[in-house]
């Protein structure tokens, strides 16, 4: 008979896990997004380095991880069938410490937001509400596979986008620059949709109505990478129109090599759904600079 003492429950997160908890390879999106932002505003750095830096730190490790601990708070029970070795389900996340580490992150996002000013706070707000708006009760955007993808979409790229346009211009971005960080956000609805492939029988154990659940794989990845590619033909159109030639030719260039990845994709939509999101979406993101430049030449 095994008498072995059972080991005491853990009473802090193991720092290991507290990293895993906040996924820094979530945060790059938003960070590249307000890259994108400065480039695009037309203003020079030079003497504001510092708001460039630190809009980079608010927008993936701060307000992105936030927003990564308060979705795996609310999705524990979820992640319990899909990955039950994430940090809260395996215990090395133990009690409330999940919801507390979202929490203190939430309000470490609104201080570092006061400091890049009005639109940086605004920008900050709106993204920590969105989080919680994904995540939480009663709202959990999450539960429809229309309006949590495409809430996360304009988080990840269209606000950040603007929010680094505004603060590097101190003021409202032009009306070129929020048209097509709004195609960009609304094309990464797609990306997203792919995302949900891996929490495909969690989410359906649990009510999550994803795309993937409600639509099946292979109608799901088809729907993502039109909405995925709509917006891009949008860009192309519009930089023509703004005559920016060399650019479009260049989005099209990366639009016609993620076409490529899609077809590979099709194959096996629920296996190469995690291929294609590292493979399609560095191509997306190339493109997003792609235009940011073109963007900035015409300020």
């Amino acid at each position: 008979m095994d008498v072995s003492p059972s080991l005491p429950a853990r009473r802090f997160p193991e720092p290991a896990a507290a990293l895993r908890l906040i996924k820094p390879i979530t945060w790059f999106p938003p960070m590249w997004a307000y890259l994108c932002g400065v480039i695009s505003s037309g203003a020079s750095p030079v003497g504001q380095w510092y708001l460039v830096l630190l809009g980079v730190l608010l927008a993936g490790p701060i307000v992105c991880g936030m927003s990564q601990a308060a979705n795996d708070w609310c999705d524990r029970h979820v992640d319990a069938i899909n990955e039950p070795d994430r940090p809260i389900p395996s215990g090395r996340i133990p009690g409330r410490w999940g919801l507390w580490i979202a929490l203190a992150m939430s309000g470490l996002s609104l201080f570092v937001g006061w400091q890049l000013g009005p639109w940086g706070f605004a920008a900050t707000i709106a993204g920590v509400v969105a989080a919680w708006a994904y995540s939480a009760e009663p709202v959990r955007l999450k539960r429809s596979g229309w309006w949590g993808p495409g809430l996360v979409g304009l988080s990840y790229e269209t606000l950040p986008w603007i929010t680094g346009a505004a603060v590097l211009s101190a003021g409202a971005p032009r009306g070129e620059v929020l048209l097509v960080a709004l195609l960009y956000g609304l094309g990464a609805h797609g990306i997203m949709t792919l995302n949900d492939f891996k929490a495909l029988e969690g989410d359906r154990q649990m009510g999550v109505n994803s795309l993937p659940v409600t639509l099946g794989p292979r109608r799901a990845a088809q729907v993502a990478c039109a909405v995925m590619a709509v917006p891009q033909a949008v860009v192309i159109a519009l930089l023509g129109m703004w005559d920016r030639p060399a650019h479009a030719a260049g989005v099209v260039l990366v639009l016609l090599l993620q076409f490529w990845a899609m077809t590979i994709m099709f194959r096996d939509p629920k296996a190469k759904a995690p291929w294609y999101n590292g493979t399609g979406v560095l191509l997306y993101v190339s493109g997003m600079m792609v235009a940011a430049f073109a963007l900035r030449g015409l300020a």
